[in-house]
């Protein structure tokens, strides 16, 4: 004998005079699946991919408005009963009452009644009912609309464009109730600010749009599910960043390219769907119709000085989840909560700090055990840190050693009288920046900057605001949550792409501009190092905790995407890219 869970449906909240209506196809979303609604309809995530470029070929003939429908009273006139079949497409009609607004592919009118028609790309499927659930509850909330306004309305149909068969769906009392309760549950569920849990190994989340938004199975696992995530959240990068850093070049719109003119290149064309962003170095300049149709695609723009310094970032109207950066502006302001955060944020960095070192050390092995144990004492202090002043100083004492340590990871270099020893030409003492004083101090501050930028465009394309962060200090102009983020990512990105440059000769002594206000790359060295930054994201690594292959570009919108997830409060931790 089992017992029965009974279940207690909660009223709605009123509809309020200035509350959006619900469109009855975001209702079939959450009949569907509850979380992707709320995605969809409380926090505007929204995500391109074939199935939906497909959706949108098929209803592009309903999409035109045609002739009105007409009058309820006309219809029920003996004139209408003679005009035979009249079809209304792209009708919109809503409903205070029902708090839902549709818009009906196609009406046809007949005999004094009326049937909405939806149109569904795909072939019929293959059950009792004619139809799938979600598609049965959109098509009776499109009639309920039809009878509030006064219309009779027997039946609807379910049109699927890839088989060319039509569907009747019967409008009884069950379905009646069910779309009705559907609405109150979401209407519910939105008010609540209670987002759904994710589905557990569910076959809808392979080919859901938002299942890079959603994550289901990387929340699932780190919320204490024992299942392996699937990769289905980890595409391919196929758009890659366009760097332009010849000085004086123009960058133009030409039909569904960018152009780019360059006095000593000559044209170079891009075209928009090859390009994930745009960073342009020192005096490149780029008309007002590229930036729009740049921003028209959300396509972000970085600038950056001549010699990498980042400035800034452009981009279109911007992610619309107001709800997460409401929750990222509370926590910023709960000190304790910024505290906890900046602890595991540091402790991560020295923990992938002591895995540069272990991996690349060149020295004697007593000196790299007693680095690596004064790292590990760094890391356990973390623990004990009360203030944000202690933390910093702890923070400022293992990079102390780390960089001190950083010069015996450097494969030996000869100058040209082929010495080595102090008189290397990538001789490395301590850190320095503002300008940086040498070679590997000019290479370590580039590499940060451009970590800086693409973590400021992952962040802000997942809808968080990258100058409120939790541990860094607000500044005008500082990515704050960017330098948060990016502290971890520090060695493992930046000071590796520097290691392996110096490490294989992909930069040399004479790359290098020494002057009075500091030392920077020339320009084909810069070209040469920032392509290096480039092949170094587009690297595959295993994700340690989830197990499945990424490239690190994909990697820090992963981390992007978890952020979003513990601001929200669906994970009790952020998870740092931790690396053996």
């Amino acid at each position: 004998m089992t017992d029965a869970q009974l279940e207690l449906h909660l009223p709605a909240p009123p509809v309020e005079s200035d509350a959006p209506l619900i469109p009855a196809r975001m209702v079939n979303e959450f009949v569907y699946c509850p979380r992707l609604a709320y995605m969809m309809w409380a926090q505007s995530e929204w995500a391109e991919t074939g199935d939906t470029v497909e959706g949108q070929r098929v209803h592009a003939r309903t999409n035109k408005v045609s002739a009105p429908l007409p009058a309820p009273e006309v219809l029920d006139s003996d004139d209408a009963s003679d005009c035979g079949k009249i079809i209304s497409r792209s009708l919109t009609l809503s409903s205070a009452e029902l708090g839902i607004i549709a818009r009906l592919d196609i009406a046809e009118a007949e005999d004094g009644a009326v049937t909405p028609v939806d149109y569904k790309r795909g072939k019929r499927p293959h059950v009792a009912q004619g139809a799938y659930e979600p598609e049965r509850i959109q098509i009776c909330l499109q009639a309920l609309l039809l009878e509030e306004h006064g219309y009779r309305v027997h039946e609807g149909v379910i049109y699927y464009a890839e088989s060319r068969e039509r569907v009747r769906v019967a409008l009884d009392e069950a379905l009646r109730m069910a779309a009705k309760m559907a609405v109150n549950e979401l209407r519910l569920t939105v008010a609540q600010n209670r987002i759904p849990p994710p589905f557990k190994d569910s076959p809808k989340c392979p080919r859901c749009a938002l299942v890079t938004v959603c994550l289901p199975d990387e929340v699932s696992a780190l919320s204490g599910s024992t299942l392996a995530p699937r990769t289905i959240a980890v595409p391919t990068d196929e758009a890659l960043p366009l760097v332009v850093q010849s000085q004086h070049a123009r960058i133009v719109k030409d039909g569904d390219t960018l152009k780019i003119v360059d006095e000593e290149k000559g044209e170079t064309f891009v075209r928009f769907i090859d390009i994930s962003d745009v960073a342009l170095f020192g005096n490149v300049s780029i008309t007002t119709p590229a930036l729009a149709a740049l921003f028209e695609r959300e396509i972000p723009v970085t600038f950056h000085t001549h010699g990498g310094w980042f400035r800034g970032v452009a981009h279109g109207t911007g992610h619309r989840n107001v709800e997460v950066r409401t929750a990222q502006y509370r926590m910023s302001f709960d000190e304790a909560s910024c505290m906890r955060f900046a602890k595991d944020l540091v402790a991560a960095k020295i923990i992938n700090q002591r895995t540069i070192l272990r991996r690349n050390w060149r020295g004697p092995e007593e000196e790299r055990k007693t680095v690596l144990d004064r790292l590990s004492a760094a890391r356990r202090s973390v623990e004990t840190a009360t203030t944000l002043t202690q933390l910093l100083g702890i923070e400022g004492d293992a990079a102390s050693v780390y960089f001190r340590a950083f010069a015996t990871l450097l494969k030996p270099t000869e100058d040209k009288q082929g010495q080595g020893g102090e008189f290397a030409p990538f001789r490395f003492e301590a850190r320095n920046r503002r300008p940086p004083t040498d070679p590997v101090n000019a290479m370590l501050s580039l590499a940060y900057a451009m970590l800086t930028r693409h973590l400021t465009i992952a962040l802000a394309s997942v809808g968080l605001d990258p100058y409120r962060g939790f541990y860094h200090a607000p500044r005008y102009g500082r990515p704050a949550l960017a330098l948060d983020i990016m502290e971890p990512f520090r060695p493992i990105i930046a000071d590796s792409v520097v290691l392996s440059a110096i490490n294989t000769g992909e930069i040399g002594p004479g790359d290098f501009v020494v002057a009075v206000t500091g030392t920077a790359l020339t320009q084909p060295a810069r070209r040469r190092f920032l392509e290096a930054f480039e092949r170094r994201l587009s690297q595959e690594t295993t994700h340690p905790i989830f197990g499945y292959r990424l490239s690190m570009r994909r990697m820090l919108l992963v981390q992007a995407r978890l952020l979003t997830r513990f601001l929200l409060g669906e994970l009790p931790s952020y998870p740092h890219y931790l690396p053996r």
